[in-house]
């Protein structure tokens, strides 16, 4: 036989759940982290994109959420990448680490890496082997990653920093091949082609991309494929 329940009363405090108001301050460390991991980095790459925003900070958007920002995928890969300036750096830093963020300096002495979501998220100031430069910055689209707008690196630039990458122990074209096709609509070609093809693993991918008719053959290129 079932027992009688009795209702008890409940008190305001044990029915309403523990709610934060908006306006209470927390660090990007105390916020929930995001089940998703590809979500977790776009979340990542929206705070710290606003914290630049915020303390004025002359940036860009680079890597895979760039591609994401672009109309690429949204299975980001690793961490979020920002570009800026190498004499802004130290100011930077200074910014992340009072909004909450700890701030490190890696071996490598062209970037700093932080950590926001539990992601890593890396501060470059040079890109491919080179500065990055004002008119790198100046060229940078303003685009949503999600629901934050933010300077983002051209989709021309994005391919070229890519491209540079590739050197005789790094040259995996099988992971910018689906950026390529995203993008290619985006990119002047003619543009990465100055910029790339006089290193030889760059020169490959593009040939590859030619082949694949991801994109159109220089004009060199449709004259050794003639037929005398």
């Amino acid at each position: 036989m079932r027992a009688d329940r009795q209702d008890t009363p409940r008190s305001r405090d044990d029915a309403t759940p523990d709610l934060r108001l908006a306006t209470e301050e927390t660090t990007p460390q105390e916020q929930e982290l995001p089940r998703d991991h590809s979500q977790a980095i776009l979340e990542a790459a929206k705070q710290v994109g606003a914290i630049l925003k915020r303390a004025g900070h002359r940036f860009a958007l680079a890597g895979s959420v760039a591609v994401y920002a672009h109309g690429g995928s949204s299975r980001l890969q690793h961490d979020a990448d920002f570009c800026v300036l190498p004499e802004d750096a130290e100011a930077v830093a200074a910014s992340l680490r009072e909004a909450g963020l700890d701030v490190r300096l890696p071996p490598e002495d062209w970037l700093l890496k932080t950590r926001c979501f539990d992601q890593d998220v890396d501060i470059i100031f040079e890109l491919a082997h080179r500065p990055v430069t004002v008119d790198l910055l100046a060229r940078a689209e303003e685009l949503p990653v999600d629901s934050v707008h933010m300077p983002v690196l051209s989709a021309t630039d994005v391919l070229v920093s890519l491209n540079s990458a590739f050197s005789e122990h790094h040259c995996d074209f099988g992971a910018v091949l689906p950026v390529a096709r995203a993008l290619r609509e985006k990119v002047d070609w003619g543009d990465v082609r100055r910029r790339c093809a006089d290193e030889p693993m760059p020169a490959a991918f593009l040939f590859l991309l030619e082949r694949l008719n991801v994109i159109e053959p220089d004009q060199p290129s449709a004259d050794r494929w003639e037929q005398p």
